[in-house]
């Protein structure tokens, strides 16, 4: 996954508990992920952040 890259921890236990968005995320690019990365940053809440996993990897 990301080297130095540190994950939001609300996007890091949705992946967790989705393990096909965890595969996805896991083989897409270096410079996609970071940009999925960035996205996550701006969440709020787990409603938003599972929505966001959901649309973006399911």
């Amino acid at each position: 996954m990301m080297d130095n890259e540190e994950l939001p921890i609300g996007f890091t236990m949705e992946l967790a508990m989705h393990a096909d968005a965890l595969n996805k995320f896991s083989r897409l690019p270096k410079a996609q992920q970071e940009a999925y990365i960035d996205g996550a940053k701006d969440i709020e809440n787990r409603e938003q952040m599972r929505n966001y996993v959901e649309q973006m990897f399911l």
